[in-house]
């Protein structure tokens, strides 16, 4: 988990947020981990992050197991068609895995059980398999990001032809 967090520090602005006590954010969310693009060094007040980390099962969201020590999972925006192309499924709603599916499967790229339709993936426990990926998919959606920021605030460089 740490080698993928100082990943994405190592991204420029980008924003880690790692709750924990005296955070002032929910004690659910303590130890988690939030991506943000964010040159200006602060959350976002409108924008949800690109990539998290859980390390616990959330409320409406166990499918991947995430209770037992030493599990955690990676979630990665990356788009409706670069899901499709990564996991081979359609982008659908989705309230639960597929029937036969392993949502608590280590070091695999699948659908978010939550949000695959938005165009989520998610990695439980990156490992040899899928680390240099997650990493990718986390830069991608960085660079996505920060694309959608410079559109809002104008500060996207000219082209030239």
């Amino acid at each position: 988990m740490e080698q993928v967090i100082a990943a994405v520090r190592g991204f420029d602005h980008a924003l880690v947020i790692v709750p924990g006590p005296g955070s002032g954010l929910p004690e659910q969310a303590w130890g988690d981990a939030f991506f943000y693009y964010a040159p200006g060094g602060q959350v976002p007040g409108t924008v949800q992050p690109y990539g998290t980390i859980v390390t616990k099962n959330q409320p409406g969201d166990t499918a991947c197991d995430l209770d037992p020590p030493g599990r955690w999972r990676v979630n990665i925006q990356v788009g409706r068609a670069a899901l499709q192309a990564l996991t081979g499924e359609e982008p659908r709603g989705r309230d639960h895995l597929e029937p036969g599916a392993d949502g608590a499967g280590d070091d695999r790229v699948l659908p978010h059980p939550l949000y695959g339709a938005l165009g989520w993936v998610c990695v439980v426990n990156p490992g040899a398999r899928t680390h240099a990926t997650v990493v990718k998919l986390l830069r991608a959606a960085h660079d996505a990001a920060r694309t959608r920021f410079e559109r809002r605030h104008g500060t996207q460089e000219p082209t030239h032809g």
